[in-house]
């Protein structure tokens, strides 16, 4: 786990803040989900077989001796909500969450044991289209932010539980022949959870899946007929993309559509976006029978694609610094501070320590600022300001103060 120093965190504002805007824009209602959940939430709705659960879930017993746990991904969370709060029984619920996310993993570029995310679900959907919604969404978050060019968007079809229960079998038959050459990951993978050996990045395990079976020969013919619309669609939008034979995501709740963004911008952490379909969800989890799809997006390994792609982001925390000449001139410096603030969305800094003029100078240069705004007696006499660019030959200049904000943002 890691602070977030400021220049940092105002680059994950700035792709937190495209999200939300395509999202709102999309009708996606915000939901504020707890950090802390019970810890079967978890066992339940991702599998207890998944690495997420198994190995990297951060839990605890709560006073009361109850098992809980700190987040480890938004959805389980998100459908827990939906059916306390019963929010499907009416309508089909949008929501949209942002937040930390935690997993016990072994830190690397791109990879934390507190990390940022953003998601989206929607619940109560049925038809291939809002498959291709939520793919348009992200496509249209990663072209606002000149992305969409580093990311390739990987789609595959991988079926109802009935049909991945038999790959399953199929895949663990073909596999175990193989067993003593398969990397430690995957040996322990084909007892528990054999389907993540198709994530397998070793590539002796990779050339041992080439002849294995193919999850797309196992899926029913209404599964395939509905990915093939979605894939029309993808076409129809010039939304560039590639099947993934390979491509199952880690979680058991997964059904039918699934999808990643991936990245070779940022070391081996490739995978910045994901999600699919999870039709059984709800209802694994108590409720009532209801469809469900959804995306989390990574926005550390976002903001890492961002910094190595894209021009330096811009960052200061002052755009006016206020200084004045002496203590006496304080609160007309106040008066010309709320002002700025009550009349432009210009970031001001005071200066509220006594010293020297060159200090208070230097200072304000420190700050970043584009201008410094400078109060002494006969501006204050005046009801005048005087402005100094701290960021170009332009000459310092006397304004009255009711013209103040035109210079400023004539700027």
């Amino acid at each position: 786990m890691r602070d977030i120093l400021p220049e940092d965190a105002a680059r994950i504002a700035l792709i937190e803040d495209a999200f939300r805007d395509v999202l709102i824009r999309y009708s996606y209602e915000e939901i504020r989900l707890p950090i802390v959940e019970p810890k079967n939430l978890f066992d339940r709705g991702l599998g207890e077989s998944t690495d997420a659960v198994a190995k990297e879930m951060y839990s605890f017993l709560d006073r009361d001796n109850s098992e809980l746990a700190l987040r480890p991904e938004g959805t389980a969370s998100c459908a827990r909500a939906i059916i306390n709060h019963s929010m499907a029984h009416e309508d089909k619920p949008r929501l949209w969450y942002a937040g930390p996310m935690f997993r016990h993993e072994r830190p690397q570029a791109g990879r934390h044991r507190q990390f940022q995310q953003v998601g989206a679900e929607a619940f109560g959907y049925s038809g291939p289209a809002i498959d291709f919604e939520l793919v348009h969404v992200v496509t249209e978050v990663f072209e606002r932010l000149g992305l969409l060019d580093s990311v390739t968007l990987l789609i595959n079809n991988i079926g109802d539980a009935a049909a991945r229960s038999q790959f399953r079998d199929a895949l663990v038959e073909y596999l175990n022949p193989f067993s003593d050459d398969l990397d430690t990951d995957s040996k322990q993978r084909l007892i528990s959870n054999p389907l993540r050996i198709l994530d397998s990045k070793n590539e002796t395990t990779r050339c041992i899946l080439k002849e294995a079976p193919r999850l797309k020969d196992f899926v029913s013919e209404d599964s395939t007929k509905r990915f093939e619309t979605v894939l029309e669609m993808l076409d129809a939008a010039q939304i560039s993309h590639e099947i993934a034979d390979q491509l199952v995501r880690g979680f058991d709740y997964y059904t039918d559509t699934v999808f990643e963004w991936v990245t070779d911008r940022i070391g081996a952490q490739d995978a910045i976006c994901a999600g699919g379909r999870y039709d059984g969800l709800i209802e694994l989890l108590g409720g009532r029978p209801t469809s469900g799809i959804g995306f989390a997006a990574g926005i550390d390994r976002i903001a890492l694609l961002h910094s190595a792609t894209q021009e330096e982001l811009e960052y200061r925390s002052t755009d006016v610094y206020l200084i004045a000449l002496g203590e006496e001139q304080r609160s007309y410096l106040s008066e010309i501070a709320n002002r700025i603030r009550q009349g432009t969305n210009l970031r001001v800094r005071e200066h509220t320590e006594p010293g020297r003029m060159g200090a208070k100078m230097r200072w304000a240069d420190k700050s970043g600022a584009i201008w410094a705004v400078i109060a002494g007696e006969s501006e204050e006499s005046e009801r005048n300001v005087s402005i100094k660019w701290l960021r170009s030959d332009r000459e310092q200049m006397r304004v009255p103060l009711c013209g103040m904000l035109e210079v400023l943002e004539a700027a």
